[in-house]
């Protein structure tokens, strides 16, 4: 490739408005690379971390000791979910005689928790998901529009050659090559973070059920000793 056939030397000779078109397709591809890099790094922080509390958890701890081991300035994961439903348990057990109400009551509040983690696990992801499905005609708009612009030029020449429109057609396509540079990546990440949102989610809500169904056998015993 000789230097008037390089990527740099395209863009230069380009039209503003694929220049334009170019640099907004080049941060879109460095925007969505530094939130795959982001997300990716939390979502492994966040099934490290319920690894550890659901072990924690599931040891035998004394539960009340474990909900003052969760700092109450904003919990994440399972210790969120955790703390709002087992608050909600000691909220409601005194004032209530319906075991029913008090579930009922835990099962709502560790519902909205659960709710709350789904957007935080899914942040931005949104951010992927329309640079995947829209950089790919942004730049074959660009495209579009230097081809436009290349047959206005043309049109006066009395003498047209495959080496007087190859340039500015190069240049055109460009926008194109760049637009599938920020889309590939970004449907990529898209589809791969999202499948380990989920199956987060789904281990969340599974703990939820667990620890509802472990409250439900709490307040069966406590009958039981009440009425023996």
């Amino acid at each position: 490739m000789n230097d008037s056939m390089s990527i740099i030397s395209l863009f230069f000779h380009a039209g503003l408005v694929v220049q334009l078109i170019m640099m907004i397709l080049l941060a879109a591809s460095v925007l969505s690379w530094v939130l795959i890099f982001q997300r990716a790094f939390a979502l492994k922080r966040d099934s490290r971390e319920l690894d550890d509390f659901e072990s924690h958890f599931w040891s035998g701890v004394d539960l009340n000791e474990l909900y003052r081991e969760v700092p109450a300035d904003n919990p994440q994961g399972a210790a969120h979910i955790f703390r709002s439903g087992f608050r909600e348990f000691n909220r409601l057990l005194p004032k209530s005689r319906s075991h029913n109400a008090v579930l009922e009551g835990v099962e709502r509040s560790m519902r909205v928790s659960v709710s709350r983690e789904e957007e935080r696990l899914t942040s931005h992801l949104a951010i992927l998901a329309i640079i995947s499905s829209s950089a790919v005609y942004v730049g074959l708009f660009g495209t579009v529009w230097g081809i436009l612009g290349t047959f206005q030029a043309l049109g006066g020449a009395q003498q047209v050659s495959l080496g007087t429109i190859a340039p500015a057609i190069a240049e055109a396509l460009v926008a194109t090559a760049m637009g599938l540079f920020a889309a590939i990546p970004a449907n990529i990440g898209y589809n791969r973070l999202t499948h380990k949102a989920d199956k987060l989610m789904v281990r969340m809500e599974n703990f939820a059920e667990e620890f509802h169904a472990f409250l439900h056998r709490n307040l069966q015993n406590r009958n039981t000793g009440e009425n023996s």
